[in-house]
């Protein structure tokens, strides 16, 4: 369904195209970026600790086509993989089951590839398909941060959630 590769200059503008409002970026990459996103910003989220932090831009195998965006930071130190900046940018492709393909292919980048104990992710309280697509992945709801940012006149709470490798490795015995 989906491949990764690494995300380059070249991505740069389809990146900016997807997020056309500020409510979208705040939504997307929350207080990181200033609307508008621009090419000096993205440089920066390229270059900055690059030794920790993957970033991809997200495949269509069956079109070849750039459909979206993924970012992963790994905490060495506590074997843990952080899950950010989830985004399928291309509103034609959104509720065709990419989310979950993407948040899947980078966990199991993330158990396999860098050996991570603990997978982790936020998403807002109010988008529930990718809450959704996180469980049904095998992610965890752990908690919710209350009113954790501010967009406008209103609080977005944040839920965070996890999966541990032996829950991954469980998942996968059964399937």
């Amino acid at each position: 369904m989906i491949a990764l590769r690494p995300f380059t200059k070249q991505d740069y503008t389809q990146l900016m195209d997807w997020v056309p409002t500020e409510h979208v970026l705040r939504q997307w990459a929350g207080p990181s970026f200033t609307y508008p996103l621009t090419s000096q910003q993205l440089d920066e989220y390229v270059n900055e600790r690059k030794e920790d932090r993957w970033i991809f831009t997200v495949l269509s195998v069956q079109s070849g086509l750039s459909i979206g965006h993924v970012s992963l930071k790994h905490n060495v130190k506590h074997d843990s993989v952080r899950i950010g900046r989830v985004l399928v940018g291309e509103s034609a492709e959104r509720g065709k089951g990419y989310g979950q393909a993407i948040v899947r292919a980078v966990t199991d980048f993330s158990f396999n590839e860098l050996q991570a104990h603990r997978v982790e992710l936020g998403v807002f309280d109010f988008n529930n398909a990718a809450r959704r697509a996180y469980t049904n992945v095998g992610f965890h709801e752990d908690g919710v941060l209350r009113d954790y940012r501010k967009m406008g006149r209103e609080y977005w709470s944040l839920v965070e959630m996890s999966i541990l490798k032996s829950e991954w490795l469980e998942q996968d015995e059964k399937d």
